[in-house]
Parts: structure tokens; sequence; C-alpha cells
């Protein structure tokens, strides 16, 4: 699937401009970006619920451009879970075929693998009002796919779902869209959701994009500010550009104390936004003579469960969050414990400071 230039407006509010993506086959692709940034209404173009003002879609190189919804050969998953409440979990996934005049008959083997597929083996003479939100919604994924589609849309499909399920219901949703050798966009809010799950993720805001790339390269090596704060966590702080010594690490002067990085500098600004994220602090009570040591003090411990989260203040005025993994050592760690923080040049990531001032650079919220 191709999206060219892709523009749709709502009276003076651009809800998403210049939308260029190509979408491989049988791939699994992410959008993901803060509320109102323009996911579902892009998701909505390219299923045909919405046209767009301006641009080109392509599916399996052809024009979708004014083609209707039931004519584009996709399946659409919402989150709000939008079964037929009077008919059951059988007649709901088998509506796909129905409308396209099958026979029942003929389909009988691929409705019920599907439902087999979904484990929805025991419920398939009962309505949506007796299912559970779960149930609900592979039954509604079952029906999505028995119209033979080989593109999935997911719009928030687990939204509205409690956590566990939420989290099972995710890679089973993999898992279906893999062994089938379909292609699949799913949007949703939840970070986690798809770095856990995506082939590629695509940020977006503001109605355009802002990054693509794989999970992996997002969060290790994110190619902006706005990337590095909204996909998991960091710490930023303002620094000068001194020197870069002869094995390629840049020297960064940080409140009168310099920092090293072996990031590869692209660019020429002396102003420099560093970034690192929590757990790639290493903290401990004892001084190192590593490079890019920082004594600090603890002034705030929340417990996450499989970890510890900390705010650190630092011996020149600037305040850390360390993310520890759960051990002895950090169970131990009390507020007003001076401790010692290293921060690793690998992980030592810079940027150009941005025009619009490092706040507005990476807030969450839009601005048209």
């Amino acid at each position: 699937m191709r999206l060219i230039n892709v523009t749709k407006k709502y009276g003076e509010i651009t809800a998403i401009k210049n939308i260029n993506i190509n979408v491989r086959n049988k791939e699994y692709l992410c959008i993901i970006g803060p509320s109102g940034c323009g996911k579902t209404t892009l998701i909505k173009c390219i299923a045909g619920i919405i046209e767009p003002d301006e641009g080109e879609i392509y599916i399996d190189n052809k024009l979708m451009n004014n083609v209707p919804i039931q004519d584009r050969g996709v399946g659409y998953v919402f989150q709000e879970i939008a079964l037929f409440p009077h008919m059951t979990v059988y007649e709901n996934v088998s509506y796909g075929p129905f409308v396209k005049g099958l026979s029942i008959s003929s389909v009988k083997n691929i409705i019920n693998e599907l439902i087999d597929m979904m484990k929805l083996q025991d419920r398939v003479k009962d309505h949506p009002s007796a299912l559970s939100g779960g149930a609900q919604q592979k039954t509604a994924i079952a029906r999505a796919l028995s119209s033979g589609s080989r593109l999935l849309l997911f719009d928030e499909p687990l939204g509205s779902l409690d956590v566990k399920v939420r989290k099972v219901l995710r890679y089973e949703l993999r898992r279906l869209v893999k062994d089938l050798g379909l292609t699949a966009i799913h949007v949703t809010h939840d970070q986690e959701e798809a770095m856990s799950i995506a082939d590629r993720i695509v940020v977006m805001r503001s109605g355009e994009i802002v990054e693509v790339g794989t999970p992996l390269e997002l969060y290790l090596r994110p190619k902006t500010l706005f990337t590095a704060n909204f996909v998991g966590e960091a710490n930023f702080f303002v620094g000068e550009l001194i020197d870069i010594d002869e094995r390629g690490n840049v020297k960064v002067d940080v409140n009168g104390k310099v920092f090293f990085s072996s990031c590869k500098l692209n660019f020429e600004t002396k102003k420099i936004v560093v970034a690192i994220r929590p757990e790639f602090i290493v903290m401990g009570r004892k001084t190192s003579k590593a490079k890019n040591s920082w004594k600090g003090v603890i002034e705030e411990k929340i417990f996450l469960g499989s970890s510890f989260r900390f705010k650190v203040s630092t011996d020149n005025d600037v305040t850390l969050v360390v993310k520890a993994p759960l051990s002895s050592e950090a169970i131990n760690w009390r507020i007003g414990d001076h401790v010692n923080l290293v921060l690793p040049t690998r992980y030592l990531l810079l940027y150009p400071y941005p025009k619009e001032g490092l706040e507005r650079a990476i807030a969450l919220e839009t601005f048209r």
C-alpha cells in the first residue's frame, strides 16, 4: 500500500498533511502519536470512510481514491466493538461472505477455521451481549478476516479492553497476521503495544509524520527530540559543544561539567541537547572513575513492579530520572541517599538545539 501526499482538512484545521507511506507486503505497521495528531483520520482515509482532499492512495498498485469501502478489499476493526447485537458469533463472522453473495456452504471451512483460530468454538451460538470484551473483539477480527481481506486496518482495536486481556490479544493479533501472510496497519496510543508487535512504527504529530523506523531504531537512535520523548522516556539537558577528540567522541559542557558521547555529530550548531534513557543510567553508591560520572542525591523513589523509578538531583543543579531493575541494592536505596551516576557514552544522544525551544519541541500537545 502506498500513500502519496495525502492531505485532509476540516475547514481551517488540517487533520493530516502530505502523508507519504510505503507499507510493505505482509508487514505489521503501527501508527502512534498524541491524541489529535491525525492517526484515526489517516486510517479512515485508507479504508475509504473519509476521502482525502489531496493526494493518492494505492492498494495493490490500484488507485483507491473515490473507490467505495466495500470495494477496497480491506478489513476494518474499530475501537468500539461494532458487532451486530442480534446476531450470534457464527452469524457475525459469516456476515462478510454473505453480503458478497457467497454461499455459506462454500466458505464454511474458512469460517470454522477463523472461529478455531480465535478460540471461539464454545461461543458460536452466543450473542455479543453474552461475551467478554476480549471475546467480542476476537469476533470482530474474525469477521474482518472472513471477507478474504489481505489488508487489515486496526483502529485502536484493544483500547477498550482490560490491561491483561489487551496484552494477550495483541500478541495473538500479530501471530494471526503473520500466520495468514496478511498486511496490517494498526493505530494505537499505547507505545508499549506498538513496540512489542510492530515491524515498523510511524510516529505522527500535528497531522504530519515525524519519523518512521523499527521499534529498536526508534528507541535506541531516535532521529528527533519528539520521538525520543514520546517513545519511552528520556532525560534532556542543554549543553554546549566543546570539541571532538581523536577517537570521535564529542565533548559537551553541561552546567560546567564535561560529558563525552560516542554518537556521531551530524550538525554544526554549538548549542546542543543531550538525551539519555533513564534505564541506561547506571546508579551506585561508590564513586566511579568512568567517563560521565555524576554525583547526586535521591529525591524521589517509585516502585513500578519490575523496577524502581528514581529522581536524582545532581551536584550542578540537573535533575535526572533513573530506572533501576528490581534488586536488593535498589530496594535499599532511600530518599536522601547520596549516589553516583554513570551515563555511558554510547547512550548519550545529541541533537541541535531546536529553534522553537526544547520544551515546545518535545511537547506532546499538538500545535496547529
